[in-house]
């Protein structure tokens, strides 16, 4: 007999959820047909697999030590812990408690893997908490810590993740009710000096992995609104902070390159004369945006992500640095 004990990591998810990361090779119709016999219990009863789980309760798995290493996620545990050891590095944490944790990812790292042998923030995150002694091997039998936004590659900024069932409920549904404020601020070609809300629809071709807007709705577009804010120009380019009130893939970037101002550094939305001049003068390689700012008022949580050198270096060679826009940046709303 084999016990789950429940505790806060796993709190919140359903049992039927929590077996089959526990059995990762059994399948559902077994775990099902086990509930019913009662060869799985919950607190010692029969239960159906919807229940939701609380801190303290205990599942038992009444199987023979042949029939529970067969189905069970043991036999990988050892090499997922030499390898979260081995690609460990050390995170920019904003914030964290213990049910989340925020970070301010590099330019160059994945949100999440495209392809099975990359490792993208994800498995650093887990790594990160193995490596705190907050999470062991065995955990990520039944539980995986995981992000709720992703931010493109090439885009820096403030990542959310949960590190329990119920910081990942918590912050998925803030995002997908859109409880929360997500600000960015990029560097656009042109001057830009007015404040304003465009909307619009968003188009994804999967093949080529770009995006057309347009101002009206065509087949498999999605809405999309976007609120940039200018915080200082030299009369060529222009600091501004966007106000993302849809999280569509590339939006920012491909809005911003539909009205006139593509990003500097932005090789698929925008002028390459442009973001050639860039590289050569300030080795920008990457767009300009940053994921800077996150208010998530039903968390009593609002962070700020430190702007990457990189990003600073422009601004200060473009003279779009001036004394109180620390202040200014944080009042922009």
């Amino acid at each position: 007999m084999k016990e789950i004990n429940i505790d806060e990591k796993l709190a919140g998810q359903k049992m039927m959820r929590c077996l089959e990361r526990y059995l990762s090779n059994a399948p559902k119709s077994f775990l099902y047909k086990m509930l019913r016999k009662k060869n799985i219990t919950l607190n010692n009863s029969k239960a159906t697999g919807d229940e939701k789980l609380k801190c303290g309760d205990i599942i038992k798995i009444f199987f023979s030590d042949e029939t529970f290493e067969k189905f069970s996620a043991d036999n990988n545990r050892t090499v997922n812990y030499d390898y979260y050891n081995r690609i460990y590095r050390p995170l920019d944490i904003i914030y964290e408690n213990s049910d989340v944790i925020f970070i301010n990812k590099p330019s160059g790292m994945l949100s999440q893997k495209a392809k099975p042998e990359d490792v993208s923030l994800v498995e650093y995150l887990i790594a990160h908490l193995i490596h705190k002694g907050e999470l062991n091997a065995g955990d990520l039998a039944s539980f995986k810590p995981g992000i709720c936004n992703r931010l493109d590659r090439n885009t820096s900024g403030i990542v959310a993740a949960g590190k329990t069932t119920k910081g990942l409920q918590q912050l998925s549904e803030a995002f997908k009710q859109r409880t929360l404020g997500k600000y960015y601020l990029c560097i656009v070609k042109g001057n830009v000096d007015k404040r304003a809300l465009i909307k619009g629809y968003l188009y994804k071709d999967n093949k080529t992995n770009k995006v057309t807007i347009s101002r009206t709705e065509t087949k498999d577009s999605l809405p999309i609104e976007t609120e940039y804010i200018p915080v200082c120009s030299n009369g060529n380019v222009t600091l501004l902070k966007i106000h993302l009130l849809t999280g569509r893939s590339h939006q920012i970037r491909a809005h911003l390159a539909s009205i006139g101002h593509p990003l500097i550094g932005d090789y698929k939305y925008g002028q390459k004369s442009v973001n050639d001049t860039f590289n050569r003068q300030y080795k920008v390689k990457d767009q300009m945006l940053h994921s800077y700012e996150l208010d998530i008022p039903d968390m009593d949580i609002h962070i700020y992500a430190v702007i990457p050198d990189s990003f600073k270096n422009v601004m200060k060679g473009e003279q779009l640095c001036r004394p109180g826009i620390q202040e200014d940046l944080e009042a922009l709303h």
